[in-house]
């Protein structure tokens, strides 16, 4: 109870001193405005000049951070099956070669039988066709057995090989099956190293052979793609710096560097796709898909900056506090309109005018403590 009152008697105390700090600052005229000098040191508020800096000119875009094509990978099976084991969960990092998921099929076996049934008659029909050719070339047999036994010879190949080539795809051994080693089970071994960062597999679900069992993403070659629009093409060159953020996870300004720039235009919104390497820094602090806000660099000015802190933007317009007079314990100023021009992450390009140039006395910080 005794914090209840002391909470309450405290907010009593600041809702008093905000009223005789407002009842301090005296409004003399439109756009004029007077504090004490008591107030200006308690409220911390700061005056100073424009000052001279570079300014970047750039193309604002946006994209999203991406893999080259070879990077991502969807795994799906050559021939469907049940999902016998896996232990992947989404985020495992995924070494090149290592095993992904076993299936289980009993057409697996079949196929391995068709296999061992060809590989029996190949020898035999790969004899009977050369054979059959030496007795044509002595004019001892008809050109229709030999053209026979070269048909079936070449059309058993042919099945043999194909067989074979499946039987590869679903990384059974051909060797195996030739010495009676045949399985219902196979496994699925990863093309590349990389994250999963789609897992769509159960033990125990039949996976169809279009069905995607999982996807690996190698992000050691994430990269910046960004949507340019036509109009703004022709300043964009390779080799310009990139500079972009991901508004959703952080306002932190991240580098990239165009590598490539798209020789075509695309889709209704006639853009053209640009490719930014990224330093290797931030690769690890960003994830495939993110969306980013990002400005290419095609040129820069200088140019008199003031701290964004120091505008007062209203109705569309930005205005800031000139000051006008430090005497009398007081000091006086004026809201007066002025143009901006570019901006920076913290600063904001002064357009000089009649009231407001390099030299003004301007309040760069506590700006709303007096307005």
């Amino acid at each position: 109870m005794r914090k209840v009152a002391y909470i309450i008697i405290l907010a009593l105390v600041i809702t008093s001193c905000k009223e005789s700090i407002s009842e301090e600052i005296e409004s003399v005229d439109d756009g004029i405005i007077s504090i004490t000098k008591e107030q200006f040191q308690n409220s911390k508020i700061e005056i100073g000049s424009p000052t001279e800096q570079v300014f970047n000119i750039g193309i604002k875009t946006t994209g999203k951070i991406d893999v080259p094509p070879q990077n991502r990978v969807k795994i799906t099976s050559f021939l469907g099956g049940y999902i016998k084991s896996t232990h992947l969960l989404i985020g495992d990092k995924i070494k090149k070669g290592q095993a992904l998921v076993t299936l289980e099929n009993t057409d697996f076996i079949d196929i391995q039988k068709d296999y061992l049934e060809v590989a029996e008659q190949i020898n035999y029909l790969k004899s009977e066709y050369e054979r059959q050719k030496t007795l044509y070339d002595e004019k001892i047999t008809s050109q229709k057995n030999y053209l026979k036994a070269e048909s079936d010879y070449k059309r058993a190949n042919g099945m043999y090989q194909s067989l074979k080539k499946k039987l590869q795809l679903l990384n059974i051994s051909p060797a195996q099956v030739h010495k009676g080693n045949l399985t219902s089970t196979i496994t699925i071994y990863a093309p590349i190293s990389g994250d999963v960062t789609v897992m769509n597999a159960n033990v125990g679900m039949y996976m169809d052979a279009s069905d995607i069992i999982l996807e690996i993403v190698d992000t050691n070659h994430l990269h910046v793609e960004l949507a340019v629009f036509e109009k703004d093409i022709l300043h964009v060159k390779e080799g310009q710096n990139i500079e972009f953020i991901v508004p959703q996870a952080s306002k932190e300004i991240f580098k990239a560097e165009v590598v490539l720039v798209g020789k075509s235009i695309e889709g209704n919104d006639r853009t053209i796709m640009i490719h930014g390497h990224l330093d290797d820094a931030i690769k690890q602090r960003l994830l495939t898909g993110m969306f980013v806000e990002a400005t290419i660099l095609t040129d820069s000015k200088k140019g008199f900056a003031i701290p964004i802190d120091a505008l007062i933007t209203e109705n569309d317009k930005n205005y800031v506090l000139l000051l006008k007079s430090n005497e009398n314990g007081k000091y006086t100023f004026e809201k007066i309109a002025i143009e901006i021009g570019e901006k920076s992450t913290n600063e904001v390009e002064l357009i000089e005018n009649k009231r407001v140039n390099k030299d003004s006395k301007l309040v760069t910080k506590g700006v709303f403590d007096i307005y």
